[in-house]
């Protein structure tokens, strides 16, 4: 068991989030443009902490971006300024997916309204994942000065912002792993600080490979992998989390609403237990016994020290699950499919 993993299951671990871009949509009014574009709500403005004084609370808001036939351009994490809407809008977003949704907002966004800029040089993301992260965050080293169980009841995309005497800290909860987990959203030169004073608190460096295969024991799709610009949302299970259907108008909606009411999608993310511990590669085809042709692929496929071989995929609608596809053939290896949710792996 790697050393990253083991103290994310049993420890503390923290890693830094290169993975990551963020974005800052400023303007007359950002919040009115960038309700016409994302899938879910704007989040609403955040609130002072009536018991901790320069402490502001909020949740974030996960949402998509699509096209007008509904595919995606991205997907990401709205936070509402916490110093107000002067701010603007704060954008967590995968880093692979940052030029075509700042393309996206070139082209959809007007100038005069609102405007988009890449701010990752200036913001940075922390992890800080495993049973230990409550404590760590809250220890007085770190300076931010919460309480481990505020840090505790915080549900996923709640946030508290911490006013540092700079731009601030904010800690977010996040349930893109199987383990407990906080983002953490600083100035790059507060980010650094950080993980250097956490690490000598005792955080575990936690490495990309190790961050992936906590994110597929979550069941959780990820830009590049699972996501992808052919993807609609309710074939990766994100609809529930990124989509208010309550809203108004936004690009891509006819299509949404037309699979919700009258349709359905033709495949659909599904979580693999697999035999052995050899890997397929992303792109390996999925077959039912006897069938005559494949069925879906694999997108993901990692070698969990605590459940052994697991993958995520899409599966056409019509494979039941639970149930049993085979890997690269129709008379290839076994693979038990099931929901992708979270510990999908324990039964």
């Amino acid at each position: 068991m790697s050393a990253g993993y083991e103290a994310a299951l049993t420890g503390v671990a923290v890693a830094a989030r290169v993975d990551r871009a963020r974005v800052r949509v400023t303007g007359r009014d950002p919040v009115g443009m960038l309700q016409g574009i994302l899938t879910n709500r704007v989040p609403e403005s955040a609130a002072l902490s009536a018991t901790a004084p320069g402490v502001t609370r909020g949740r974030a808001a996960y949402s998509a971006v699509l096209t007008p036939k509904g595919k995606m351009v991205a997907d990401l994490s709205v936070v509402r300024g916490p110093r107000g809407d002067d701010q603007g809008l704060l954008l967590d977003v995968p880093a692979l997916a940052l030029p075509g949704l700042l393309a996206h907002l070139g082209r959809y966004v007007p100038p005069r309204f609102a405007a988009a800029a890449d701010v990752t040089a200036e913001v940075a993301a922390l992890t800080v994942a495993g049973p230990g992260a409550e404590g760590l965050l809250s220890r007085d080293a770190l300076g931010l000065r919460v309480e481990a169980a505020e840090l505790r009841a915080l549900a996923e995309g709640e946030w508290i912002w911490v006013d540092t005497g700079g731009a601030g800290v904010l800690v977010m909860r996040s349930g893109e792993l199987s383990v407990a987990s906080f983002d953490v959203l600083a100035d790059r030169g507060t980010a650094d600080a950080l993980e250097r004073v956490a690490q000598r608190a005792g955080a575990v460096p936690l490495t990309a490979a190790e961050l992936n295969v906590l994110r597929v024991e979550a069941g959780r799709p990820v830009w590049g992998a699972e996501l992808t610009e052919e993807t609609i949302p309710p074939e990766a299970g994100i609809d529930a989390r990124a989509i208010d259907h309550t809203k108004g108008c936004y690009t891509g909606q006819e299509v949404i609403v037309r699979i919700r009411d009258r349709g359905h999608v033709n495949r659909r993310l599904r979580a693999l237990r697999l035999e052995g511990t050899v890997l397929p590669a992303p792109g390996a085809e999925l077959w039912v016994e006897g069938g005559e042709r494949p069925v879906g692929a694999v997108t993901s496929a990692v070698l969990s020290p605590r459940a052994g071989a697991l993958a995520l995929s899409y599966l056409r609608r019509e494979v039941a699950v639970p149930g049993e596809v085979r890997l690269g053939a129709s008379d290839g290896p076994r693979a038990r499919a099931c929901e992708a949710s979270e510990g999908w792996w324990l039964d």
